[in-house]
């Protein structure tokens, strides 16, 4: 399948030019984000885990460098002209923010089942944002077109060595912070991220290991690198949507090949789970695709526990509508939150008398629903759905054996 692009400049960025793009950055613009020790995580990860919150950056996540890197490295003509990206969300917002901060006029094309919110947010940094196909392939299409039509500057997400560079400012910045590295987990999608911080990382203390983390619905690098050629995904879900990428770029593909140490994959039920535990035990809110790193490090990392391993948090852009299906979806997961379908004598009493000994478990009763009409339950009968909260796994099979105990008729509801 063949995407039409920008021709770019095919040489990757080198050390220098990372070196240069931090100098040039208006640390008004672009913050030093904090790298900070987590001993939760370090405790479940039995090593020392350091975690790197670029949440906590401009517009939300590390998109930003790259993106500001870009604008500033226009010629005045390229300024006058004006600007247009295609993105489904960060670097929508990175471009649309560094444009407005130089005053370009700016265009972004976003597919049109693109989130509200983000799209909301694109807008408020005063960028024209153009809806336009179902995809983010046929999206830059359409952004291609804009800038043939109208002479605009493409500013790429990720195959473009200034965009490069400035994601890389983020590797420079590590090393600033920490001095004894072992192992970098980083996100993966089109690959401008892994490439900046390796190149960075690589030509200052070429021992530290650099693993990518894509979504295991979206392997576009690892099959790619197994290959030795640039490999397309036909299709895929998952909500990890910053890394759901269904090609790496040339020079991203290029520049990993040779540097990156490896690349693995994680599921969407590890980064839920991952999500829930940001949100209770680092009190920060994380976007699925900014915890892909962390989720794969705690649940498949082997790790030897003198380590240094750094876990890049790569953004917390998160529609408030999943944030909450991920805060229902990580109880469930820890056993902290259960659904059960209970059948009843259609007598008075009856489910005043299960709730009262469920009461006694000291399990919070959430919700309640009453069912006598539905066909599965029987005649003279009544179901009733409830949904409960619990303090842990233990705790949820403690409830369970009461009920088959009791000799009750239920089943757990997924």
């Amino acid at each position: 399948m063949n995407i039409p692009h920008e021709k770019v400049d095919t040489d990757a960025p080198a050390i220098e030019d990372l070196l240069r793009a931090q100098q040039l950055m208006d640390k008004t613009a672009v913050r030093k984000t904090p790298l900070l020790k987590s001993r939760t995580f370090s405790n479940i990860a039995k090593t020392n885990l350091f975690l790197k919150f670029e949440q906590f950056q401009r517009t939300g996540s590390f998109k930003v460098r790259g993106a500001y890197s870009k604008i500033n490295s226009l010629t005045d003509e390229q300024c006058r002209s004006g600007v247009v990206a295609a993105s489904a969300g960060n670097h929508a917002q990175g471009v649309a923010y560094a444009a407005q901060k130089r005053n370009i006029r700016c265009n972004i094309v976003m597919p049109k089942n693109a989130s509200p919110a983000k799209v909301a947010a694109t807008r408020s940094y005063g960028a024209n944002v153009v809806l336009s196909g179902d995809t983010y392939d046929e999206s830059w299409r359409t952004a291609c077109s804009l800038s043939q039509t109208n002479g605009y500057s493409i500013i790429h997400a990720f195959d473009d060595p200034v965009v490069i560079a400035g994601q890389g400012t983020l590797g420079l910045e590590l090393m600033e912070d920490l001095k004894d590295i072992d192992e970098i987990y980083l996100p993966l999608g089109g690959g401008g991220l892994a490439s900046g911080v390796c190149i960075g990382i690589k030509a200052r203390r070429p021992n530290v290991k650099i693993i990518g983390v894509e979504s295991d619905q979206f392997p576009a690098m690892k099959k790619s690198l197994d290959e030795g050629n640039l490999c397309h995904i036909d299709s895929g879900f998952s909500i990890a949507d910053g890394i759901s990428v269904k090609s790496p770029g040339e020079l991203t593909y290029a520049i990993c090949s040779k540097y990156l140490d490896d690349v693995v994959t994680i599921d969407d039920v590890s980064i839920v789970k991952t999500m829930f535990m940001l949100m209770e035990r680092e009190k920060v809110v994380v976007e699925p695709a900014g915890a892909a790193s962390l989720a794969y490090v705690i649940s498949n990392g082997k790790l030897k526990s003198s380590q240094n391993i750094i876990s890049i948090l790569s953004g917390g852009n998160i529609d408030m509508y999943l944030l909450g299906q991920i805060v229902s979806k990580g109880l469930m997961q820890m056993g902290r939150l259960i659904k059960i379908f209970i059948q009843l004598p259609d007598k008075p009493g009856a489910l005043k008398n299960v709730v009262d000994k469920i009461a006694e478990l000291s399990v919070n009763i959430v919700q309640v629903e009453h069912d006598r009409l539905s066909s599965n339950v029987a005649a003279g009968s009544a179901g009733v759905y409830l949904s409960l909260e619990l303090e842990n796994e233990k705790h949820a099979r403690k409830l369970l054996d009461f009920l088959k105990k009791e000799k009750m008729i239920f089943k757990v509801v997924p």
